[in-house]
């Protein structure tokens, strides 16, 4: 059984009618982000490359310029462009300083820096690419924009604090969940699309749209890699599938499915996550509660409402083609379990 043979139906979502329309500005995008990773010091560099080289869609930047196009932005934008690579510099810290607390394995379908450069050359390097997304928000030279980044840097680091500190708690509730992936994944998606209409002059309505539209995408997104960790594949999700739960990570699949087997399963998940007592084999007993629960069906379930309020908040947008890719993106979000 695979996260698949639960996946709703009711769109088929696509990236791609977005990837082209976006692709002059994202080859303007890409060549800014090698150009400033660029030091004196070899190393970083070499391991900034081994991440940033395999970002695959660059979601985030490329919803920064799809903000600014999407709000009537016209002929070159340079303000937009370097904000979308401020912002995929953003991510990629991130994650050097993600894969370091969570003794991850593999990012974006490589081994992760951490395990050939070592924990401090990863932090050291992801704070390098914070610096560089600040010299890059400065540039633009719209303060507002600046303080939307630099918001988001704070709420990100925030959700990963508590995020570390309820990690392994099975009495986590929803709403706390919810918050966190807020924090730590939504908030970028909000403010990169914010960001990316404030760096296009757009109106306040615009504005307002994208960030919320931008919020509501990150929540599904991330509900999405929660299913697609107990039934993915780890092609799919750019890591092994089942780390959440190998690293005793509480995602609302897991949390659902204890308390669906409250009184029974027990046992096994207080071994399992609260003591931290886990073999390989405990793995597919955790994938059969998840999926014979339900559990994954109703994260995908929440995931499809997300979506939807994603579509919606598009509604003060004038329709144009980069709207259109806009939804279509929202439903990829959910619709790429399949």
């Amino acid at each position: 059984m695979d996260a698949v043979t639960v996946a709703d139906s009711r769109r088929k979502g696509d990236v791609e009618p977005l990837v082209r329309l976006a692709k002059v500005d994202m080859a303007a995008v890409d060549a800014l982000i090698v150009e400033r990773m660029q030091s004196q010091v070899p190393v970083i560099p070499l391991l900034a490359d081994h991440l940033v080289a395999a970002g695959g869609k660059r979601l985030r930047p490329l919803l920064t310029i799809a903000a600014a196009r999407a709000s009537g932005a016209t002929g070159p934008i340079e303000a937009p462009v370097k904000l979308a690579a401020a912002v995929e510099f953003i991510h990629t810290a991130t994650l050097l300083h993600d894969d370091v607390v969570d003794s991850s394995d593999l990012r974006r379908g490589k081994v992760a820096a951490h395990l050939i450069w070592g924990a401090p050359s990863s932090v050291l390097v992801g704070d390098f690419l914070f610096a560089r997304a600040f010299e890059l928000m400065v540039e633009t030279d719209r303060m507002r924009a600046l303080g939307i980044l630099a918001t988001a840097s704070s709420v990100i680091s925030e959700g990963e604090v508590l995020q570390l500190t309820r990690a392994h708690d099975l009495n986590l509730d929803q709403e706390t969940y919810l918050r966190i992936i807020a924090a730590k994944t939504a908030e970028l998606f909000a403010a990169a699309a914010e960001a990316g209409a404030v760096g296009a002059d757009a109106d306040e309505a615009a504005v307002q749209a994208l960030r919320a539209y931008g919020m509501n995408l990150g929540l599904a997104f991330q509900l999405a890699d929660d299913a697609l960790d107990y039934g993915g594949q780890s092609e799919k999700l750019g890591k092994n599938t089942g780390d959440d739960f190998r690293e005793g990570k509480v995602t609302l699949p897991l949390l659902l499915a204890a308390a669906r087997t409250a009184g029974r399963e027990d046992a096994f998940w207080d071994r399992t996550i609260n003591k931290g007592e886990r073999t390989e084999d405990d793995f597919r007993r955790a994938r059969e509660l998840v999926f014979g629960t339900g559990a994954v069906g109703a994260t995908l379930d929440t995931a499809w409402d997300y979506a939807d309020l994603a579509r919606a908040s598009l509604a003060p947008l004038p329709e144009s083609d980069w709207r259109d890719a806009l939804e279509r993106l929202a439903d990829f979000a959910v619709s790429r379990v399949a």
